[in-house]
């Protein structure tokens, strides 16, 4: 997705609020599984000061995606660890998939219904430009975090599929998955070829299409 200089402006409300929700639709759900570690610190919250990482805000501006800080789960407080732990990891993406649906289907509305060409000129294009934004950058969160690479979402997800056995043995390579995400990060920025970039690109792209309605 090509971004315009203006674009920037839009850029930041629609990065704070994909990120922030993300980390609540994690804290929320750990809060429902019984384990309140996160909501005793703040976490259930949208106020994006609670949740973002500096790197990974960046990151969401320089390469297309990024993460916010991890939501501190204590596992011995949940009945079923490894169950509860996929759902509450899940939920994080599942946040920005309803945002991405809930945009596509305004941007749908607006333009389907002719209600963007009753706003001003200036004001109808900053709104189709703000759920363009959101459509692309919560999609792009929550495939990105899908990856199942320690610490992102998708390990954890992955970590709930298996039997018992399997997630420990994937446990035991949590220690090497922040190296090799970080050396995809840097060999991408390096060459201009983003694996990453390359494994999210066409992803969101059909998404994008689906949510709303082939209109992106």
């Amino acid at each position: 997705m090509s971004l315009a200089p203006q674009d920037l402006v839009l850029l930041l409300p629609v990065i704070l609020f994909a990120l922030s929700f993300h980390e609540l639709g994690h804290a929320w759900t750990a809060l429902r599984f019984g384990d309140s570690t996160a909501r005793d610190l703040g976490r259930v919250s949208l106020d994006p000061r609670r949740h973002l990482d500096p790197i990974g805000t960046i990151m969401v501006f320089v390469a297309g995606f990024g993460w916010a800080k991890p939501v501190p789960i204590d596992p011995s407080r949940l009945k079923n660890p490894q169950r509860d732990g996929l759902w509450i990891a899940a939920a994080g993406p599942l946040a920005n998939l309803l945002t991405a649906i809930a945009s596509g289907l305004v941007l749908q509305a607006l333009v389907r219904t002719g209600a963007i060409e009753q706003l001003p000129g200036a004001a109808g294009e900053a709104v189709l430009r703000l759920c363009i934004l959101s459509v692309h950058v919560n999609l792009a969160l929550m495939v990105f975090n899908l990856i199942p690479i320690h610490p992102l979402d998708g390990a954890a997800v992955l970590k709930g599929l298996v039997t018992p056995a399997g997630a420990a043995h994937l446990a035991r390579l949590d220690q090497v998955g922040p190296f090799l995400l970080l050396g995809l990060i840097v060999i991408g920025r390096a060459t201009g070829q983003s694996i990453i970039g390359r494994f999210l690109e066409p992803v969101v792209g059909t998404l994008s299409q689906w949510v709303s309605g082939g209109l992106l």
